[in-house]
């Protein structure tokens, strides 16, 4: 059974730091891309950054300059390092597993994911 699990969501003040991680296990991790996304209240899911397997990254607009993304092959890990947090970061974020993006051909984010964690809120406060 493959399943993320993301951890390092909280609280914090706008203009703050998190750093997430989701540990994904029974899963030829290192091959596959790897995907944040968030979902707020009342409001769609939305992609937030994407990692393929050779390490190239793609971002939101609205998060470009401030996150960033990473993986840690060896730990089976995706990170996401939030930095200068706005009360608009605020939401349930989450991370997908497992995208045949060359295959798909369309944007990473409205790909077919196929694993997905429980998910980890954040909550910026101004």
């Amino acid at each position: 059974q493959v399943q993320p699990v993301e951890s390092g969501g909280g609280s914090v003040q706008t203009g703050g730091s998190l750093r997430l991680s989701c540990a994904v296990s029974g899963y030829t991790y290192s091959r596959s891309s790897m995907a944040w996304f968030r979902q707020a209240p009342g409001k769609e899911r939305e992609g937030v950054a994407v990692i393929d397997s050779a390490g190239s990254t793609d971002y939101a607009a609205s998060v470009k300059g401030r996150f960033t993304i990473s993986r840690d092959n060896a730990k089976n890990t995706l990170l996401l390092q939030m930095d200068s947090l706005k009360p608009e970061d605020t939401a349930m974020y989450y991370c997908a597993a497992d995208a045949d993006l060359a295959l798909w051909g369309g944007t990473w984010y409205d790909a077919p994911w196929r694993y997905w964690g429980q998910g980890t809120q954040v909550t910026v406060s101004s």
